[in-house]
């Protein structure tokens, strides 16, 4: 299996004015926590999917070949635009990583992910979009995407659920890409169509809804639905920003566009997950965000 990852990648410390600074953590002034999460973003697509893991065997004190039935290829290109990045700072070595340098407006750098991809159709099994700030640390992920489209054909696409985790507060995990009103996604999709799957998964009994917040940073699709999303009318529309903002319509607009878009059910959201880096959204339930009422 081969899995091609492209990755979004954009730091300025020093935004134009009028482009609410803060408000993305590409345009805070501390490189800091940027840096760490592309460290971890890169790291964790070889150290779960790539093919160097082992099981250290104590009888004979030998490193031996470990998970190698759910192993990859794994190649990874790092998006950036400008010269505005955090690369020479990236303290992973060269070779997890190539640069694709664009001239894209920042907030506009998933449409340039979405090329990359294309330009590459018919070499890998897996095409892949991720924000620079997410982190896969489940080696069945592909296991259970294959799964998904065997069930619900290569026109449905399963989006995983953005979470964060902390130690403390009210919560310590919190899944952070709960629904929108229905007029910011109804002009794209209709999630009356085949609105629930359920299906049994390691003798689970599991929930599958249209997603009515398409919205994870990411996205991940096999070689025929790559293909059937280049061919779509939707592809690459860099002038179609109509779904909450830019950068919200670079990543998600066309795939919710080309395909039945699906979220496993807040039941069991972790079925199938990635973790947004930092806790920025955790931090805000008990003051922004409300807390449960109590019974």
């Amino acid at each position: 299996m081969r899995l091609l990852f492209a990755i979004a990648h954009h730091f300025n410390p020093e935004p134009a004015p009028g482009s609410r600074a803060g408000r993305h953590g590409s345009l805070r002034r501390d490189p800091a926590p940027r840096l760490a999460a592309l460290t971890s973003c890169i790291s964790a697509l070889h150290q779960h999917f790539g093919q160097r893991q082992c099981v250290l065997d104590i009888a004979t004190k030998t490193a031996l070949p470990a998970s190698q039935d759910l192993a990859a290829e794994v190649d990874v290109l790092v998006c950036t635009t400008r010269g505005r990045h955090l690369l020479d700072s990236l303290r992973l070595p060269k070779n997890l990583w190539q640069h694709h340098a664009t001239d894209a407006e920042p907030l506009l750098l998933g449409f340039e992910c979405q090329a990359a991809l294309a330009e590459r159709l018919g070499i890998y099994d897996w095409y892949c979009f991720l924000e620079d700030d997410l982190i896969l640390h489940d080696p069945l992920f592909f296991a259970k995407l294959a799964w998904f489209t065997a069930y619900a054909g290569d026109e449905a696409l399963l989006q995983p659920n953005r979470f964060e985790r902390a130690a403390s507060g009210h919560f310590h995990k919190a899944y952070i890409d709960g629904d929108l009103a229905e007029r910011v996604c109804a002009p794209f999709q209709d999630v009356a169509d085949r609105p629930e799957l359920t299906g049994l998964f390691l003798d689970r009994t599991l929930r599958l809804t249209r997603a009515r917040n398409p919205h994870a940073g990411c996205w991940f699709l096999n070689a025929r639905q790559m293909e059937r999303f280049a061919r779509h009318p939707a592809f690459l529309r860099r002038d179609d920003t109509r779904f909450i903002g830019p950068l919200e319509s670079a990543a998600t607009l066309g795939v919710m566009q080309a395909f039945r878009v699906y979220k496993p059910a807040p039941a069991c959201a972790g079925f199938l997950e990635v973790e947004h880096h930092g806790a920025s959204f955790l931090s805000l339930v008990g003051s922004v965000v409300a807390l449960p009422p109590r019974n």
